[in-house]
């Protein structure tokens, strides 16, 4: 069986002496392992595109007992032109790129998956200034286009507006506006992050645009703070993801 679908190359390694295993995010299929035999000598076949970001054309053979995908053939429809000479933002690309790995895309989220993947690489190639927290609001905006979204918009417990001393509320992965942080005080060994109006109003404009639509100024420090801790906290409670010396580890 044969099928065909664009994707984008996420990551690539060697084994045996020519030969070539991919992680791909498919805009139909989700994240796949495939093999391209030969794929570090043909030219035919591959044309030399089977590099880290590219999107390519893919047609895939599934093998006979199903066991493994093979790449037939592939075809460069896009990719980083002078992003591969920016050392800082290519690893701000690795960060998310491995993000979406250790996520894991299903078939139902892979083509807003693939659509976000695409644009943050035309922000990291085109954008004059990256935001310092572009790699957590990137694991923030993937994780919710895969049914993983902490509640930033009303209190949790009263539904009501959430006000200046609002709480996120770590495990529970949604806020308590003052009143209902007074009421039921967060009990002692739970991990609770206070966020002003600003930060979230910032979270939320992020959970809902793709990385183009991200602003390019700071936020203050205090704010800036609070939101590394809040997406930080939420995917490693609720994700299981921790990243780690270069790489996301299961917490």
């Amino acid at each position: 069986m044969e099928w065909a679908d664009q994707a984008i190359v996420l990551r690539v390694g060697h084994f045996r002496e020519s030969d070539l295993w991919l992680r791909l995010l498919c805009r139909k299929h989700g994240l796949l392992t495939l093999f391209a035999f030969g794929g570090s000598r043909s030219r035919r076949r591959f044309c030399g595109c089977l590099d880290v970001f590219n999107t390519l054309q893919c047609r895939v053979r599934v093998s006979g007992r199903g066991g493994f995908l093979n790449l037939e053939e592939a075809v460069l429809l896009a990719g980083p032109q002078g992003l591969r000479q920016q050392w800082g933002r290519m690893g701000v690309a690795a960060n998310c790129l491995r993000f979406i790995e250790a996520l894991g895309i299903s078939e139902d989220g892979a083509a807003e998956a693939f659509a976000l993947t695409e644009n943050l690489r035309t922000v990291l190639e085109n954008a004059g200034q990256l935001p310092a927290l572009l790699p957590l609001f990137f694991r923030l905006r993937l994780a919710g286009s895969q049914g993983f979204a902490p509640l930033l918009g009303q209190c949790g417990l009263c539904g009501g507006s959430l006000g200046s001393r609002a709480l996120f509320v770590v495990d529970e992965g949604q806020m308590r506006c003052a009143t209902c942080r007074a009421a039921q005080p967060v009990q002692s060994g739970r991990y609770g992050i206070e966020i002003s109006p600003a930060a979230l109003d910032l979270l939320r404009h992020v959970q809902q645009e793709s990385p183009s639509g991200w602003p390019g100024t700071e936020p203050e420090p205090a704010d800036r703070r609070a939101c590394a801790r809040l997406i930080d906290g939420f995917v490693q409670y609720h994700l299981g993801l921790s990243w780690e010396n270069g790489f996301f580890r299961r917490v």
